[in-house]
């Protein structure tokens, strides 16, 4: 495979695939959704760029690399961040030894030219501008154009790609003529509980049978209180015990409470109790609270100005004093 192309007289140098393994378990509906996108039904059909929607950790980049791998194609991965230029996602200059420029591809055109998979991660984190740079390869036209390298570049037949996103707050808010180039919306949900067991056995087949119970009782209960604790995070609680154990092996101790100093160091103390974290949750986020009249920012609610207030005592008083 060459390291370079060129493309009217300016020759591009490719970035590398991503070879980190990755197996999808659970959650088959989502990853046919997923190859669904990228088929092509007919010579004038185009394949669509979905977003994969869901909390952090939940595994939206280990489904978009499971598909590249089902689909045996080479995948690129593109970390997109606030500051993220459109030079940064097409073509960027960089001064060679010999004192002229050399043209470096993102992994975004390196895949385009190749006929890869390319996977925008993180994409609700990159501004307005370098998202207008991507809109004429998400529609019919499938080519960017690099201002830096002066070329327009088109995509192979066989390139594909989709949009990672976090299902929260974006640093910028992602305009209404790019979303309805990124369709469809595949969501995510938390994996149930034999398979977010067989998702911990997979990254972590050292890990103790008793330690993976813990943690996989601590995460369902968790996604079951709608808190924010992922599988990922349950994959970093459990590897620090389990070096936490190694490491005291001469010193044995019991395993549940080098658990929960994993939990706490990992996760935090509101961790510890998740029935507690879930009204603290529901608090912050307004519950099932009724919000304050105006009355109450300036009388307490036993005050006889307080517009609410019962003045049933006060009757009684009157009725008393008249006899």
């Amino acid at each position: 495979m060459s390291d370079h192309i060129d493309i009217s007289g300016v020759r591009l140098h490719l970035s590398q695939p991503d070879d980190s393994p990755s197996e999808w378990i659970g959650q088959r509906e989502v990853l046919q959704q997923l190859l669904a996108c990228w088929l092509v039904v007919d010579e004038k059909d185009l394949p669509l760029a979905p977003r994969l929607i869901g909390t952090p950790g939940i595994g939206k980049t280990s489904l978009g690399i499971a598909a590249g791998r089902t689909r045996k194609q080479d995948l690129y991965i593109y970390q997109c961040t606030a500051d993220t230029r459109p030079e940064d996602l097409l073509v960027t200059p960089v001064l060679a030894e010999d004192g002229k420029i050399k043209y470096h591809a993102s992994s975004l055109v390196t895949a385009m030219l190749r006929g890869g998979i390319c996977l925008l991660d993180e994409g609700n984190r990159m501004n307005e501008k370098s998202w207008a740079s991507l809109a004429p390869l998400l529609d019919h036209r499938r080519y960017v154009e690099s201002i830096v390298a002066g070329i327009k570049i088109p995509a192979n037949r066989d390139f594909r790609c989709a949009v990672t996103m976090n299902d929260d707050e974006s640093t910028f808010e992602i305009p209404d003529y790019i979303l309805s180039r990124l369709q469809p919306t595949l969501t995510l949900g938390h994996p149930k509980r034999d398979d977010e067991l067989a998702i911990l056995q997979y990254h972590l087949p050292f890990a103790e049978l008793e330690m993976l119970n813990l943690t996989v009782d601590f995460l369902q209960q968790s996604h079951q209180l709608n808190l924010d604790f992922s599988t990922r995070d349950g994959i970093n609680v459990l590897r620090y015990a389990m070096k936490r154990i190694a490491q005291d092996a001469s010193h044995p101790v019991g395993k549940d409470k080098v658990w929960q100093e994993a939990l706490i160091n990992c996760l935090g103390a509101e961790a510890v109790d998740l029935n507690e974290a879930a009204k603290r949750r529901q608090g912050s986020l307004g519950g099932n609270t009724m919000p304050m009249g105006l009355g109450d920012f300036f009388f307490d609610s036993d005050d006889p100005l307080h517009p609410d207030f019962d003045d049933e005592n006060d009757d009684e008083e009157e009725s008393e004093d008249d006899w």
